[in-house]
């Protein structure tokens, strides 16, 4: 924007109110002085716009902008084929753009960048991930285009740095810059030692030598004081400054407080201070906080590929569509996308035409009509006939972990641990500066050498570190153990409300229940070409019925479909050689006037009943022991008549509800009842006809026999041939739940033990801060040892879980 000429024009010392800098000039704009134009043109822009809170959480916490900047740099990422590369979502009404801004330094700053909207009405939403230094940005590119974004992004102090990669690579700055604070610490905490020897051996006639060694020693800290020590020092000011009290308080006040105390004693020749424990309790600080920081990439990298569910498409090879797993796609795959059908990768559509449903991405379902030449996104649902899609750009599984995890598909109860973990932190750290008064107090009347070293060894000592990982690795390894077992969820919180689980609701068809090739009969006449149309029309549809048809009836070749319609619950239909063909329920097909109600899949062609297709369909495999086992409330809700009433009787026993001709909707209703009536329900069904009651259940799990079909609704994914072991999965959810409070006790109980000991001066800050990061290893050992020797020695027990 243009700036305005300044108001009023001094030559005073003064600094500015928006970035904290020194004024060599001053512009003035009500009642605040600002060091630019830059500086005051964000003023203005906030001002006008009502989010002056900004600097109500931080004083001057923005960055100096002397001069403004050039957005005229930003204008390539309108052009289409920058467009193509930078955006992750592209569409007529939304857009999505992930900006790397390496300015973001503090709470204002997110604060700020999450409240973009109000800065322009063409800014839907945007997310800050504070780690990786990026804002994620949704926008209607009817009303501003990318460029403008971040153009806005500039204009208020976040310059964007423009990278067509992975922004996730930027994260690779952070680990560097940490190494390099670790070794500086290290560096100088291995030359205090050493200098610090004439000290140690208590050498005589060395006073001109050792305190020459001392001021060395000074020379040596500063770096760490000032550098290495920075991110610890710079969390606790913000902290202070906005009222509140963070972990990083305390920490910050021993290593102040050591520090100064050193500097004192050696200017002053008291001593030789206690540099060597300083550097070495910031080296030790930093190497916790980088062994944190690694077993949270590793359980995030466990997170992407062994525990998400395997989605797989069908890739070309060869003139044969063969099934191939998602992150094993690359660019120039030929790939083929059914009804219902997730796209995993951004690509563009060779041949068909259809709708792809983004509510996986943008949380609103408007389906968008696609056809040849067009770009598709990945995390889009195909809606309509199959597509052949030729992938464009590689996708991570961690992206689509991202989109089952969209806001619109999270339920509304919130982990109660994590609730605890946030009480606890925010009291843990007033209960320490309690103690540590009190300590130093005792020690200041009795021994008032001791209190500098005491202090410091009580503040590094105690940290809620240990309490915060026992929920995120002892429920990530257990998600973990059940996804190399067949059970994919959706996030380990699930774990949390599975483990409360006291009733199961099972659907019938393709979740108790599955047919086989070779159980398939078709009862009433249909002609070869008739058999092929049919089939033709049967591998559009990704239903298990549906999949079983297609493979039971002999393929002569392709013919085309048009007009193809999924209805969930009652069947499909289209054109075929220029016949209308309906597939589905007696209802759907027009069966009952004719033939009356029976079991079966119908076929009608041009509104002639010809027959339907009848499955004597099996139960799936120890699913009777894992129902005995269980023995606890079960009910049944089918969408299919009662004719396999007597067998799902003797399944689930006398006293299950068992439902028959219920709708989706009718499914999600009782669900909601059995709630009312203070159950905690486990939905069990095949993900396409079941995603309403999925949705409402505490926990809803689909069960599945295709790797290419699940819906995002659910929290989990069962394999088919894994359903009977699912009351050992609730049993070892209730199994992590123990692990996890006995986290909590190991936490409190090392705190208690070595809070004791500093206090009592038996620990050095040396030692303190080598215990520190031992405590967090301690839990992260004990939960994955744990984890481990659980599930090894109960998932595959027998008897009552």
């Amino acid at each position: 924007m243009q700036a305005v000429l300044p108001e009023t024009h001094q030559d005073v010392e003064v600094t500015c109110f928006h970035c904290g800098q020194p004024c060599d000039e001053v512009w003035e704009k009500d009642g605040h002085s600002f060091c630019c134009v830059g500086c005051r043109s964000v003023y203005e822009i906030l001002s006008e716009h009502n989010l002056c809170t900004y600097y109500d959480l931080e004083k001057a916490p923005g960055l100096q902008l002397k001069n403004i900047p050039d957005t005229g740099e930003y204008e390539s990422l309108n052009e289409a084929a920058v467009r193509k590369k930078f955006l992750l979502f592209d569409s007529a009404e939304f857009a999505r753009a992930e900006f790397f801004t390496p300015a973001i330094h503090c709470i204002s700053c997110i604060w700020l960048l999450e409240n973009l909207h109000k800065l322009n009405a063409g800014i839907l939403q945007s997310k800050v991930h504070f780690g990786r230094k990026t804002v994620t940005v949704d926008f209607n590119p009817q009303k501003i285009q990318p460029a403008q974004v971040a153009a806005l992004l500039a204009s208020v102090g976040y310059a964007p740095v423009i990278r067509l990669q992975n922004p996730a690579d930027n994260t690779m700055g952070n680990d560097k810059t940490l190494t390099l604070k670790m070794v500086v610490a290290g560096f100088a905490f291995g030359n205090v030692m050493l200098f610090s020897f004439p000290e140690y051996l208590g050498l005589s006639g060395t006073a001109g030598l050792a305190r020459l060694f001392s001021w060395l020693n000074v020379a040596l800290s500063l770096p760490v004081f000032l550098y290495s020590a920075n991110d610890y020092l710079r969390s606790a000011w913000i902290s202070v400054r906005q009222r509140q009290i963070n972990i990083d308080v305390p920490i910050a006040l021993g290593l102040i407080a050591l520090f100064f105390r050193s500097v004192f004693d050696i200017v002053t020749g008291y001593g030789p201070g206690y540099l060597d424990s300083f550097t070495g309790l910031v080296f030790f600080l930093l190497v916790g906080r980088w062994f944190q920081q690694k077993t949270y990439q590793n359980l995030a990298f466990d997170r992407d590929y062994s525990s998400f569910f395997p989605l797989s498409v069908y890739r070309r090879e060869q003139g044969m569509w063969k099934p191939v797993v998602i992150y094993e796609l690359n660019p120039g795959d030929v790939i083929r996308i059914r009804n219902m059908e997730i796209i995993p990768a951004d690509s563009t559509v060779l041949t068909g035409e259809a709708y792809v449903d983004y509510s996986f991405v943008t949380g609103e379902s408007r389906p968008v009509k696609i056809e040849a030449g067009n770009l598709v996104y990945a995390g889009g649902r195909l809606i309509g006939q199959p597509v052949e899609l030729r992938v464009e750009k590689k996708t991570s599984q961690s992206h689509l972990t991202s989109l089952w995890n969209h806001e619109i598909f999270r339920k509304p109860k919130e982990s109660r641990y994590r609730r605890l973990i946030d009480k606890a932190a925010q009291r843990f750290t007033w209960i320490v500066l309690f103690i540590t008064l009190a300590a130093g107090v005792y020690w200041y009347v009795y021994d008032a050498s001791r209190v500098w070293l005491i202090v410091t060894s009580v503040l590094v000592v105690a940290c809620p570190c240990a309490l915060a990982l026992a929920v995120p690795f002892t429920l990530g390894n257990m998600m973990r153990k059940f996804g190399h077992n067949g059970f994919y969820l959706k996030n380990a919180d699930v774990i949390e409300r599975l483990a409360a689980v006291n009733m199961w609701v099972f659907d019938k068809t393709g979740t108790i229940t599955r047919a086989k090739n070779g159980e398939l009969k078709f009862v009433g006449s249909l002609s070869p070409s008739e058999q092929q149309a049919v089939r033709q029309l049967c591998s559009y549809s990704t239903h298990p019925m549906s999949v079983l048809i297609a493979t039971h009836l002999p393929d002569s070749g392709q013919i085309p479909v048009t007009g193809f319609r999924e209805i969930p619950g009652k069947g499909i239909e289209g054109y075929v050689n220029e016949e209308r063909i309906r597939i589905g329920s007696a209802a759907f097909t027009g069966a009952l006037a004719a033939t009356g109600q029976a079991a079966g899949v119908y076929v009608s062609i041009n509104d002639e009943v010809r027959g339907y297709f009848k499955s004597e369909a099996s139960l799936r495999n120890n699913l009777k022991e894992a129902v005995d086992r269980w023995n606890s409330p079960v009910a049944l809700l089918s969408g299919d008549n009662d004719t396999d009433r007597l067998r799902m009787r003797n399944l689930l026993g006398e006293a299950a509800p068992l439902l028959f001709n219920q709708s989706p909707h009718d499914k999600m209703q009782y669900i909601e009842k059995l709630q009312n009536e203070g159950k905690t329900v486990l939905m069990i069904g095949d993900g396409l006809n079941d995603a309403g009651a999925l949705k409402q259940a505490d926990v809803g799990v689909a069960v599945t026999d295709d790797a290419g079909i699940f819906t995002p609704s659910c929290d989990g994914i069962l394999q088919g041939d894994k359903l009977g072991h699912l009351d050992r999965f609730v049993f070892m959810a209730r199994k992590a739940v123990q692990l996890v409070k006995a986290g909590f006790v190991l936490s409190f109980t090392y705190n208690a033990i070595t809070l004791t000991f500093a206090v009592v001066g038996k620990l050095t800050p040396l030692v303190a801060a080598i215990l520190m990061p031992i405590s967090s290893i301690s839990v992260v050992v004990f939960a994955t040892v744990s984890v481990h020797y659980s599930f090894n020695r109960y998932f595959n027990r027998t008897g009552r879980a």
